[in-house]
Protein backbone atom coordinates (compact mmCIF):
# COMPACT_ATOMS: atom_id res chain seq x y z
CA UNK A 1 0.00 0.00 0.00
CA UNK A 2 1.26 3.41 -0.96
CA UNK A 3 1.47 5.25 2.38
CA UNK A 4 0.64 8.59 0.79
CA UNK A 5 -2.58 7.08 -0.66
CA UNK A 6 -3.58 5.83 2.80
CA UNK A 7 -2.86 9.26 4.32
CA UNK A 8 -4.89 10.90 1.54
CA UNK A 9 -7.81 8.54 2.12
CA UNK A 10 -7.92 9.34 5.81
CA UNK A 11 -7.72 13.07 5.14
CA UNK A 12 -10.24 13.40 2.29
CA UNK A 13 -12.75 10.63 3.12
CA UNK A 14 -14.87 12.69 5.55
CA UNK A 15 -15.00 15.53 2.98
CA UNK A 16 -16.57 13.44 0.19
CA UNK A 17 -19.96 15.20 -0.24
CA UNK A 18 -22.17 12.27 0.87
CA UNK A 19 -19.91 11.37 3.80
CA UNK A 20 -19.90 15.04 4.79
CA UNK A 21 -23.71 15.09 4.65
CA UNK A 22 -23.84 12.09 7.00
CA UNK A 23 -21.19 13.61 9.28
CA UNK A 24 -19.00 10.51 9.47
CA UNK A 25 -15.73 10.45 11.37
CA UNK A 26 -12.82 8.18 10.46
CA UNK A 27 -11.66 6.40 13.62
CA UNK A 28 -8.94 4.12 12.22
CA UNK A 29 -7.66 2.92 8.87
CA UNK A 30 -4.98 0.30 8.42
CA UNK A 31 -4.38 -2.02 5.49
CA UNK A 32 -7.50 -4.15 4.91
CA UNK A 33 -9.45 -2.61 7.83
CA UNK A 34 -11.45 0.55 8.50
CA UNK A 35 -13.41 1.86 11.48
CA UNK A 36 -15.85 4.73 10.98
CA UNK A 37 -18.18 6.52 13.41
CA UNK A 38 -21.59 7.94 12.52
CA UNK A 39 -22.58 10.40 15.25
CA UNK A 40 -26.28 10.44 16.11
CA UNK A 41 -28.32 13.29 14.66
CA UNK A 42 -32.13 13.57 14.72
CA UNK A 43 -32.20 14.30 10.96
CA UNK A 44 -30.77 10.79 10.29
CA UNK A 45 -33.71 9.04 11.99
CA UNK A 46 -36.75 7.32 10.60
CA UNK A 47 -38.79 8.06 13.72
CA UNK A 48 -38.67 7.28 17.43
CA UNK A 49 -35.14 8.68 17.70
CA UNK A 50 -33.88 5.63 15.76
CA UNK A 51 -31.33 5.72 12.93
CA UNK A 52 -32.97 5.24 9.54
CA UNK A 53 -32.00 1.97 7.86
CA UNK A 54 -30.65 3.95 4.90
CA UNK A 55 -28.16 5.72 7.15
CA UNK A 56 -27.06 2.37 8.57
CA UNK A 57 -26.68 0.76 5.13
CA UNK A 58 -24.78 3.81 3.89
CA UNK A 59 -22.39 3.48 6.83
CA UNK A 60 -21.86 -0.20 5.98
CA UNK A 61 -21.19 0.64 2.33
CA UNK A 62 -18.78 3.49 2.86
CA UNK A 63 -16.85 1.70 5.62
CA UNK A 64 -16.46 -1.41 3.47
CA UNK A 65 -15.30 0.76 0.58
CA UNK A 66 -12.73 2.49 2.80
CA UNK A 67 -11.39 -0.90 3.91
CA UNK A 68 -11.12 -1.94 0.25
CA UNK A 69 -9.21 1.23 -0.65
CA UNK A 70 -6.94 0.86 2.39
CA UNK A 71 -5.15 -2.15 0.92
CA UNK A 72 -5.24 -1.07 -2.71
CA UNK A 73 -2.24 -0.51 -4.94
CA UNK A 74 -3.04 2.60 -7.04
CA UNK A 75 -1.02 1.16 -9.93
CA UNK A 76 -3.90 -1.31 -10.38
CA UNK A 77 -6.42 1.46 -11.15
CA UNK A 78 -8.43 4.14 -9.41
CA UNK A 79 -12.00 3.64 -10.68
CA UNK A 80 -14.31 2.04 -8.15
CA UNK A 81 -17.89 1.09 -7.33
CA UNK A 82 -19.89 -1.09 -5.00
CA UNK A 83 -20.90 -4.30 -6.80
CA UNK A 84 -23.21 -5.76 -4.16
CA UNK A 85 -24.11 -5.37 -0.53
CA UNK A 86 -26.08 -7.33 2.06
CA UNK A 87 -27.31 -5.72 5.28
CA UNK A 88 -28.78 -7.57 8.25
CA UNK A 89 -30.57 -5.25 10.67
CA UNK A 90 -30.31 -6.80 14.13
CA UNK A 91 -31.38 -4.08 16.59
CA UNK A 92 -32.50 -0.47 16.67
CA UNK A 93 -29.89 2.23 17.18
CA UNK A 94 -31.75 4.79 19.26
CA UNK A 95 -30.18 8.14 19.98
CA UNK A 96 -26.63 6.80 20.16
CA UNK A 97 -23.53 7.17 17.99
CA UNK A 98 -22.74 4.06 15.96
CA UNK A 99 -19.43 2.56 14.84
CA UNK A 100 -18.77 0.40 11.78
CA UNK A 101 -15.80 -1.94 11.50
CA UNK A 102 -14.98 -3.37 8.07
CA UNK A 103 -12.44 -6.09 7.34
CA UNK A 104 -11.38 -7.24 3.90
CA UNK A 105 -11.73 -11.03 3.82
CA UNK A 106 -10.61 -11.58 0.21
CA UNK A 107 -8.90 -9.38 -2.35
CA UNK A 108 -9.02 -10.52 -5.96
CA UNK A 109 -7.67 -8.89 -9.10
CA UNK A 110 -10.55 -6.36 -9.18
CA UNK A 111 -13.08 -7.51 -6.57
CA UNK A 112 -12.64 -6.94 -2.86
CA UNK A 113 -14.88 -8.77 -0.36
CA UNK A 114 -15.48 -7.18 3.05
CA UNK A 115 -17.43 -8.05 6.16
CA UNK A 116 -18.83 -5.19 8.23
CA UNK A 117 -20.26 -4.98 11.75
CA UNK A 118 -22.06 -1.94 13.15
CA UNK A 119 -22.31 -1.37 16.90
CA UNK A 120 -23.56 1.29 19.29
CA UNK A 121 -20.42 3.17 20.23
CA UNK A 122 -20.84 3.08 24.01
CA UNK A 123 -22.67 -0.17 24.73
CA UNK A 124 -21.10 -2.18 21.86
CA UNK A 125 -24.60 -3.56 21.15
CA UNK A 126 -24.61 -5.09 17.66
CA UNK A 127 -26.95 -3.08 15.41
CA UNK A 128 -26.29 -4.55 11.97
CA UNK A 129 -23.85 -6.65 10.03
CA UNK A 130 -23.34 -7.51 6.43
CA UNK A 131 -21.01 -8.01 3.56
CA UNK A 132 -20.11 -6.13 0.46
CA UNK A 133 -18.22 -6.59 -2.75
CA UNK A 134 -16.32 -3.57 -4.04
CA UNK A 135 -14.57 -3.28 -7.40
CA UNK A 136 -11.51 -1.18 -8.13
CA UNK A 137 -10.05 -1.12 -11.65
Amino acid sequence: MNESLLDSLIRIFPDVPFQKLLGIEVVEVIAERAIVCLPFRPDLTGGNNTFHGGAISSLLDLTGALAAWSGHNPENGMRAATVSMTVNYLAAAQGKDIIATANVVKRGKELIFSEVSIYEKESRKLIANGSMIYRIT
